[in-house]
């Protein structure tokens, strides 16, 4: 099975962008433009392990970069495409070299050129449909015709070892991978680009950037449901809260069943899987685990992968114990696990009208919705 990394290289000044820092570190949407591309590629579910080459200045900067591999580059973007290269680690088999300032990067896009690898090259290209002119002295010149012309993109997709071999035997200035690549004699497939992956290059392309994610709604809603029996105890563990009741929760961690659905529910939408998944229970260093623990790991993931958590909704199904003189409480505590704010969480109880096993007293139920929105 292939085993895919991505190179994103962050090592070049920019100053042509314009602004106090390099056009990678400037704030897009209300975040880095190199974490947007990071964030691209750590969603893509045919991605393993991110390297981040950098300037030397900015490694200083790495550690909010979050669980990427980051290198120095060179001087040139050939040596910094190579200091990516020999970083990646040993089980890769295939690696996509991507350009940190696109950061509209689509996950459909990636998904296109490791689909079109097999055993081979790929890169994205925009057919040119623009009247193209050759200029003399600010005047046409003439006319170049664009049949079978191509606008390149990134990400350029590699079989690893062929571009390692090929960026060690190249020794002259190179405007991409492709033409490394060719120069060794690899053929490359052009797939289908995207108008929205531009590369930012000049301050006017931050408000084009910002005009486009502000036209993107990509909002995913999942959902949790888990239930937990009653056992001996004094107290129930619910949201985080504990609730003094004449009997407990019977579980392989604290049994909070609230938290458990709440957690669910952010994978879920994630399509992460569910606790089990992350957190076995045949593992014992997750037994009597506290659920914060879960749920601040689903929270992480959801940011990492570019999400923020809008709104959570939680449903407590039980006879007993009371959860309304709780509910504040237990949403003061979601919100800092979380970084939702309050209002944005939702605690509420119900009964089942002493119908079925909770009716009967014999435990408690909770299913939470959690909405998530791409930042």
């Amino acid at each position: 099975m292939p085993v895919t990394a991505a190179i994103i290289v962050a090592a070049g000044r920019g100053e042509r962008a314009g602004g106090e820092l390099p056009k990678q570190w400037q704030m897009l949407g209300g975040r880095p433009v190199i974490e947007r591309t990071i964030a691209a590629f750590s969603g893509a579910p045919d991605i393993g392990p991110i390297v981040v080459v950098l300037h030397r200045d900015d490694m200083v900067r790495a550690a909010q970069l979050g669980e990427v591999i980051c290198v120095a580059g060179g001087a040139t973007r050939k040596d910094s495409v190579l200091a990516g290269l020999r970083a990646v680690p040993s089980q890769v088999t295939q690696v996509l070299i991507h350009d940190a300032a696109r950061p509209l990067v689509s996950q459909a896009l990636i998904t296109r050129v490791i689909a079109a690898l097999e055993g081979s090259s790929a890169a994205p290209g925009l057919p040119i449909t623009d009247a193209l002119w050759r200029g003399d002295d600010g005047k046409v010149g003439g006319v170049q015709p664009r049949d079978a012309l191509f606008a390149a993109q990134t990400p350029q997709g590699f079989q690893f070892d062929a571009i390692l071999a090929a960026h060690r035997a190249y020794r002259a200035k190179a405007s991409d991978d492709v033409e490394v690549a060719r120069a060794h004699g690899l053929e490359v497939t052009i797939v289908e680009g995207e108008a929205e992956n531009f590369k930012i290059t000049h301050p006017q392309d931050f408000a084009r950037a910002e005009a486009v994610l502000g036209g993107r709604m990509d909002v995913r809603v999942g959902s949790g449901f888990d239930v937990h029996r009653f056992c001996t105890g004094d107290h129930v563990t619910l949201c985080g809260v504990a609730v003094p009741y004449g009997k407990g929760l019977e579980g392989h961690s604290d049994a909070d069943v609230a938290m458990h659905a709440i957690t669910d529910a952010i994978y879920g939408a994630l399509s992460a899987g569910d606790i089990g998944r992350h957190f076995p229970p045949s593992d014992p260093q997750w037994k009597n685990a506290n659920s914060g623990l879960f749920l601040s790991h689903a929270s992480g993931m959801a940011g990492e992968r570019g999400y923020r958590i809008n709104q959570i909704d939680c449903t407590i199904i039980c006879e007993d114990p009371k959860i309304g003189p709780h509910a504040a409480a237990m949403q003061a505590q979601l919100a800092e696990i979380t970084g939702v704010a309050e209002d944005r969480i939702s605690v509420k109880a119900t009964t089942s009208e002493r119908l079925g096993f909770t009716g009967r007293g014999e435990g408690i139920a909770a299913q939470a919705t959690a909405t998530l929105v791409a930042e």
